[in-house]
């Protein structure tokens, strides 16, 4: 209130008490004895642009849910997101398909879950009213901070959008398919944030007219930032990019006085446990938070550099830091990079790699996969194997185990999106191991490798049921090469442009 700004908070406050007093959120009462009332304070943010301009000033009002009891104020909690796999997909699709794909942001969203359980609060400050100073308000329904807010808002969400003949798709129960007899619609939701996909715009404008019946909604119009992530069309499709937010988060750490690189990890160096003093312990964890960020939206290229690193987030050391300004450097000059969708080819394909005992100390070996679709890679993985393997071969089959249940996931999505449904064939995973493939279509059991025997029952029943097919690719051709070791830097841009990230023509 002492800033400069002091007008358009007071405009942002005054915005926020007209959405919270027309949604009817609660109502004044005497405090009931026995029943204590929770806090709320006010908190203030700038919204952006993804240029970093100031886009609108944000006050709201939130409850203190951690003053909350279970069993008593609340109980379940869970609520379901999109993941950010489904949300390449539909783009992937939306640029095979050449669909129209717009946005839409629900208004004060938490605000719309109605409540089943007694929960008092203190007024808010500034807006107690004179006469009633020693009444409180009984919750009717949620307030942002309240630990069931989340779950309230998608069950309300939930029940109008399958109301109107939308359907759950059975992987992810945040996308909403209806197929009508002209057009076909996809909705997409990510907490407040709505994609909505269709191949007519009658099918978009219908969808649009529907969700502002029923809530507080704001068009955005054709989809420009989703999740902080960039999108731009193109007469080729939809390229996905994170340029501003590296920017943001280089900025951020620029007083690590970062050196140029042109690969994320260095080869040579094998980073191990700190056993010494922790440097920088929650500066460390934050910068992998930011790093990890880019590495699951766009950016293919710093999966393993980040999967690596965090192993040693509770410890870190300076040759730990090093190799994480290492990582920001190679993004600070690969920054403009995007991951790009065109119409071809319009099928998943899957690649699988392992590099065997490449963690010091634990002798475990690395998983990588990656799927692309429309050019593009829409899933990946970099992770460190949980069981030790004795060979090649075995950190290989392990790795394709992985990969596998990825590619269940992917088949099952896409035969619940309209436009894909009837296309869905056998997914096909390529790995660059001869031996693995023999044991993949092998019937016979050896029983020097039972601890993965189940893994090894499971690959054949789905190649046997032709949900996964099995082929081999030369090494020098496997994309998820990048996600189990260091490449050196013509490797990392031939697998990189190869995964669909490339600058914008």
């Amino acid at each position: 209130m002492a800033s400069r700004d002091v007008a358009f908070w007071k405009e942002a406050i005054n915005d926020e008490m007209d959405s919270i007093m027309s949604n009817q959120t609660w109502e004044l009462v005497d405090l009931p004895p026995g029943s204590k009332p929770i806090g709320c304070k006010w908190v203030f943010r700038r919204k952006y642009h993804t240029d970093g301009m100031i886009q609108t000033f944000k006050a709201r009002l939130v409850a203190k849910g951690f003053k909350q009891r279970e069993g008593i104020d609340y109980f379940d909690t869970y609520a379901p997101v999109a993941r950010t796999t489904s949300i390449r997909i539909l783009f992937a699709l939306a640029s095979i398909h050449n669909l129209f794909v717009h946005q839409m942001d629900v208004k004060t969203a938490f605000l719309n879950g109605d409540l089943n359980e007694e929960v008092y609060m203190e007024q808010p400050e500034g807006f107690v009213l004179p006469g009633n100073e020693n009444k409180v308000c009984k919750l009717v329904k949620s307030l942002y901070g309240l630990k069931q807010a989340p779950k309230q808002w998608h069950e309300k969400f939930d029940h109008a959008i399958l109301s109107n003949g939308f359907r759950h798709n059975n992987a992810d129960k945040c996308l909403y398919s209806k197929t009508c007899d002209d057009y076909m619609i996809i909705v997409c939701l990510y907490v407040d944030d709505m994609l909505i996909l269709s191949d007519d715009m009658r099918g978009i404008i219908e969808t649009k007219r529907f969700l502002s019946s029923t809530f507080k909604m704001k068009d955005l119009g054709e989809v420009d930032t989703i999740l902080g992530i960039k999108v731009k069309r193109n007469s080729g499709g939809y390229a996905l990019n994170q340029t501003h937010y590296i920017e943001k988060v280089v900025s951020k750490f620029s007083h690590l006085k970062i050196k140029d690189a042109n690969t994320p990890f260095d080869s040579s160096i094998k980073l191990e446990k700190n056993d010494g003093r922790s440097v920088a312990q929650l500066e460390y964890a934050s910068a992998i938070g930011s790093l990890m960020y880019a590495a699951q939206c766009t950016r293919t290229d710093i999966s393993f550099a980040v999967s690596k690193l965090s192993r040693f987030t509770s410890n870190p050391s300076v040759e730990h830091w090093k190799a994480i300004g290492r990582v920001l450097s190679y993004l600070r000059n690969t920054k403009e990079l995007s991951l790009q969708y065109s119409k071809f080819p319009a099928i998943i394909e899957g690649y699988s790699d392992a590099s065997w005992i490449s963690s010091v100390g634990d002798n475990l070996s690395t998983t990588g996969w990656v799927f692309t679709l429309g050019g593009g890679a829409v899933s990946w993985g970099s992770k460190k194997q949980t069981c030790i393997s004795h060979s090649t071969m075995e950190a290989e089959f392990i790795a394709l185990a992985a990969t596998r249940k990825e590619a269940e996931w992917l088949r099952d999505l896409m035969m619940d999106i309209p436009f894909t449904a009837n296309n869905v064939s056998t997914v096909s995973i390529h790995c660059d191991s001869q031996a693995t493939l023999a044991r993949a279509y092998s019937g016979v059991y050896n029983g020097k490798s039972r601890h993965i025997s189940i893994r090894h029952e499971y690959v054949r029943q789905l190649i046997q049921n032709g949900i996964i097919s099995i082929s081999f690719v030369r090494s020098s051709g496997n994309l998820a090469d990048p996600f189990t070791k260091p490449l050196t830097r013509d490797l990392v841009r031939i697998t990189s442009r190869g995964m669909g990230l490339k600058l914008l023509k």
